[in-house]
């Protein structure tokens, strides 16, 4: 139930969920699956419009359920065809997420949590502090609203999703996963788990439970070769150390052919080095890895610089010439602060973050 409403919305289910629901209802289960057809493929919240679903049952569902989607408070449009949209969520705090189009193909980079329960000391959304999670409804709402908005425009439509927004998603870990089912359901979204990616900073323990549940592509956020700088700029660290977490995430890829996305944010004399280099290779020796170079985007007030061009690609060479397949990742929407690291949505934080600029992750993630 929402807080400002009784009816039930339907979003929240994963198709086992509402096939379960309906059928406590005294209906067929399999109208589970026309209900998701309806709303996901058709991008139909309207249960009159449903004209497969008899009218005593749409009637029944008018009385006590609802597919709600999120309300749009901004809508930014990059010059390099991105876009960026700052979704209200019922309780007044607001989420960002962005789209980013490609040749054949368009990502959308989703939020998971109302700001971030870490504090990574690079990212925009990290020092905004945290609020709550995300529900399920208002997780798949962001492609949900994604698809029917650029479908109106007549834009590439959603090919990608990476959960590389706001939050750590396996802190969130049932609605991120109920999200996830409605993403791959051939009845809603078809995506292949290579057209899913989730991005952690190293959680040991729901990397594990990820392992049981899904096959979806990963991705970890690790951005330094050695415990002691990771501690820094990736707090978290201090619980999960990277032998533990790179240990998890290779017991995740498993031994064919697929890899773990290493994501690596390049911070001006911070993590750049040619001594940097040659640890991370060292470190991923006999892990099965790729590697995304990041360039820094900067946020107000944060207290780092981007590598310049000619180091990112001097720490790049030295990988490859490691055997490591490595890429530099195109900076994308960094003129409406849509870029790797600088969302920021609007929120009250209960964590108080904003005014200390800093603080040590307690508490207990397993």
């Amino acid at each position: 139930m929402d807080s400002k409403t009784d009816k039930i919305n339907l979003m929240n289910f994963d198709r086992k969920a509402l096939a379960e629901w309906f059928a406590a209802r005294g209906e067929k289960p399999f109208r589970a699956q026309q209900l998701l057809k309806w709303v996901y493929q058709q991008g139909v919240d309207d249960f009159d419009a449903m004209t497969n679903l008899s009218k005593a049952l749409r009637d029944s569902l008018k009385q006590d359920a609802e597919v709600r989607g999120l309300k749009v408070a901004a809508d930014q449009k990059s010059t390099d065809g991105s876009r960026k949209w700052l979704f209200e969520l019922e309780d007044g705090n607001r989420i960002e997420s962005v789209y980013i189009p490609e040749a054949e193909r368009a990502t959308l980079c989703i939020s998971s949590q109302v700001g971030c329960a870490l504090n990574c000391s690079f990212c925009s959304t990290a020092q905004q502090g945290f609020n709550r999670n995300l529900t399920a409804a208002e997780i798949i709402g962001q492609l949900w609203m994604a698809s029917r908005l650029l479908a109106e425009d007549d834009r590439l439509p959603v090919s990608n999703v990476v959960f590389m927004g706001m939050g750590e998603p396996l802190l969130n870990f049932d609605n991120v996963m109920t999200a996830v089912s409605l993403m791959q359901d051939d009845f809603a979204y078809a995506l292949s788990k290579r057209r899913v990616t989730l991005s952690t900073a190293g959680v040991v323990p729901g990397l594990k439970r990820l392992a049981e549940v899904s096959d979806i592509s990963l991705a970890l956020s690790l951005h330094a070769p050695d415990d002691a700088l990771r501690n820094e700029l990736v707090p978290l660290n201090i619980k999960y150390h990277i032998d533990e977490v790179l240990q998890a995430c290779k017991a995740y890829v498993g031994e064919g052919r697929r890899r773990v996305t290493i994501e690596y944010v390049m911070l001006d004399g911070v993590n750049d080095s040619d001594g940097h280099a040659r640890a991370l290779a060292k470190r991923l020796r006999h892990v099965p890895a790729k590697i995304n170079l990041i360039p820094f985007n900067p946020f107000p007030r944060a207290r780092y610089q981007r590598s310049s061009t000619q180091r990112i690609e001097r720490f790049r060479d030295i990988l490859h010439n490691a055997g490591i397949v490595t890429i530099t990742r195109r900076t994308r929407g960094d003129d409406i602060d849509a870029a790797c690291g600088q969302l920021a949505g609007d929120f009250t934080d209960r964590t108080r973050r904003r005014e200390r600029l800093a603080v040590e992750v307690t508490g207990d993630f397993s």
